[in-house]
């Protein structure tokens, strides 16, 4: 960069939503003018007047309010270099527009849309590139009165002349247009409105813009423009052009791909943060080749030598992994009040705040975008309880039987608690000297592992099903991110973490519920989530609908019940665990179950174990 500090422009035109694409070209201006203490000016291009909306406007600033794009300038910040809606400044384009007349570069143009339509089928029908042929700069005075005369409308052409339009593109390096190949193109329609071309040319020359960074789909603009403003004795700014969003059939990226707007995606509750970062990411590159970066370290990191050259692919599925970081790595109060809305039409608008805190630090994990919340909340309601085909299924056999039967005598048994005495503690596997699982005080290896792998160390979406772990968590500051297989596990804690322990061998005699890895040997506090008291505070029912704790459950009371419920039955990993997950939850998938049981209490606890062995 030179010493002049960069003026950038975001210009939206309010015919629409504000599609990601244009997102993007308003993101990279902003991280442009951010990166390089410059300015970003947001200017309306509102000239159509059948299409422009005043709700699209104020839905685009919101948007983009929403994605945390500030501008420096324009609607809602004023500024030395306003008005900031092109319907504001026809004055001016019509003043720019005298002087291309009096210097003889532009003239006025008669036809009509038919003849001008004939004109563009015919040099398609001889595979000729669509071009204006010059028909009305060819007419005398006389003519031009004659038809002026008789009421028809002209617009006005810029006359290209011959010869080679080249310019230094800051992505995409030389690029070279031929004058001839472009044809005289309308500056001003007949109806007195500039046209794009014309208008932007005149707004970025008085507006100060240094840089203009858009799509690659105005290449072809910037080559006329590029002779407006030699013509009306501007210095052009410098020009960049990013490659475009494809949909997965590599065309651009439109509705028939599927969401599109940004407003849809907040709607389907993407964070913005999220949201932002793929945008930057897509078709670019962050430093060491990270996926995540935060806003702070995007801006940090932005150089437009990083930009791509190439279309990228928008994958919805990549989005929605990033999404699911975030949500994990959220301030818990701020996640609940974004998660308001889709609680609310979830149906569960009266629930109280420390039990929705409650829950959603349950459920974080096992989320992708917030609407699901509104899945999860009904595994917490014990009024909307109910029994999946697959959990009918597991529970059905004599043994699955056994294990909720006998879970539930133990629910009516007086429990320890091991936070009173230091020595039950280091007797207990509590935060004292730690268990053996295999030793004669631990019978149960966890059903998380010990390290709570879960969705913990999802990796990309196409190694999901495999449960490769990456380096994002790491990356994150996560000390529970290890260079193993952790997987997804659909927040049970399938694949585990760690070093990982033979179920059959000396170390774990119990497996875990997916009957995979048993984690770290006796990291029974990575189970309990590393709480000093109850995991979450299990509220009233308030009148929601959500089960309430009558005893609440710590998680030392967890590591209790279920080493005696292990000893009680013998069973071990998916013979304990999915049948104690199909009961409580209704479902084969959902939260951790120290989680589950933090949250739901004892009282329903038995309710839905008594529900279970009726159904």
């Amino acid at each position: 960069m030179n010493d002049i500090s960069p003026r950038v422009r975001f210009a939206p035109s309010p015919t629409g939503d504000l599609h990601v694409g244009n997102a993007r070209t308003a993101l990279f201006n902003w991280l442009f003018a951010r990166r390089y203490g410059g300015r970003l000016v947001l200017r309306i291009e509102d000239t159509d007047r059948l299409r422009t909306s005043r709700v699209f406007e104020e839905n685009i600033l919101a948007d983009l309010a929403w994605l945390g794009i500030d501008w420096d300038e324009g609607p809602g910040r004023g500024g030395p270099y306003g008005p900031y809606h092109q319907s504001e400044r026809l004055s001016l384009y019509r003043e720019c527009l005298e002087r291309l007349i009096a210097a003889g570069m532009v003239y006025p143009c008669f036809c009509t849309d038919e003849e001008l339509e004939a004109e563009r089928l015919s040099l398609l029908s001889q595979k000729l590139a669509p071009r204006y042929l010059g028909k009305c700069l060819g007419l005398d005075e006389e003519e031009r009165r004659r038809l002026e005369a008789s009421g028809r409308p002209a617009a006005w052409r810029f006359h290209v002349p011959p010869g080679l339009i080249a310019f230094h593109d800051l992505i995409r390096g030389d690029m070279r247009f031929a004058g001839e190949t472009l044809g005289d193109f309308i500056i001003v329609r007949s109806n007195g409105i500039p046209a794009y071309n014309f208008a932007v040319v005149v707004d970025d020359h008085h507006m100060g813009i240094t840089h203009v960074i858009r799509g690659e789909d105005h290449l072809s603009n910037t080559a006329l423009q590029l002779l407006l403003y030699r013509a009306l004795g501007f210095a052009p700014p410098r020009f960049a052009h990013h490659a475009l969003i494809l949909g997965r059939d590599r065309a651009k990226l439109g509705k028939r791909h599927g969401a599109t707007a940004v407003r849809e995606f907040r709607e389907q509750g993407v964070l913005p943060e999220a949201l932002v970062n793929y945008l930057a990411l897509l078709g670019s590159s962050f430093e060491a080749g990270r996926e995540f970066c935060r806003r702070e370290e995007t801006v940090a990191s932005f150089s437009l030598d990083r930009a791509g050259k190439s279309g990228a692919v928008f994958d919805e599925d990549k989005l929605r992994w990033l999404n699911s970081l975030y949500i994990r790595q959220e301030a818990p109060e701020i996640l609940a009040r974004r998660m308001e809305p889709f609680v609310a039409a979830a149906g569960y608008g009266k629930i109280g705040v420390s039990r929705l805190h409650g829950i959603i630090e349950a459920v974080r994990d096992n989320i992708n975008d917030l609407t699901e919340i509104g899945d999860y909340l009904r595994i917490f309601d014990d009024e909307a309880y109910d029994l999946s085909p697959e959990a009918r299924a597991i529970i059905a056999g004599p043994e699955a039987r056994e294990v909720i039967a006998s879970l539930l005598a133990l629910l009516a048994e007086p429990l320890a608690d091991d936070r009173g005495d230091p020595e039950d503690r280091e007797d207990k596997g509590g935060r004292g000297d730690k268990v053996d699982p295999g030793g004669p005080d631990g019978p149960v290896a966890w059903e998380d592992g010990g390290g709570r792998g879960g969705r913990g160390d999802r990796g990309e979406p196409s190694d999901r099903g495999e449960g490769k772990a990456t380096g994002d968590r790491a990356a994150l500051g996560d000390p529970e991110a290890k260079e193993d297989k952790g997987g997804r596990g659909d927040g049970d804690g399938l694949g585990g973490r760690g070093d990982k322990v033979d179920p059959g061998g000396p170390v774990g005699p119990v497996a875990r519920e997916d009957g995979g890895d048993g984690g770290e040997p006796g990291d029974l506090e990575a189970s309990a989530r590393k709480s000093d008291g109850p995991a979450f505070t299990a509220g009233s029912r308030g009148g929601d609908g959500l089960a309430g704790a009558d005893d609440e459950m710590t998680p030392s009371h967890y590591r209790a019940i279920i080493e005696r419920l292990a000893e009680r039955t013998g069973r071990r990993g998916k013979r304990l665990f999915l049948p104690l997950r199909a009961a409580l939850t209704g479902r084969v998938k959902g939260p951790e179950l120290d989680r589950c049981f933090a949250v739901l209490g004892r009282a329903s606890l038995r309710r839905r174990l008594e529900k279970a062995l009726t159904a």
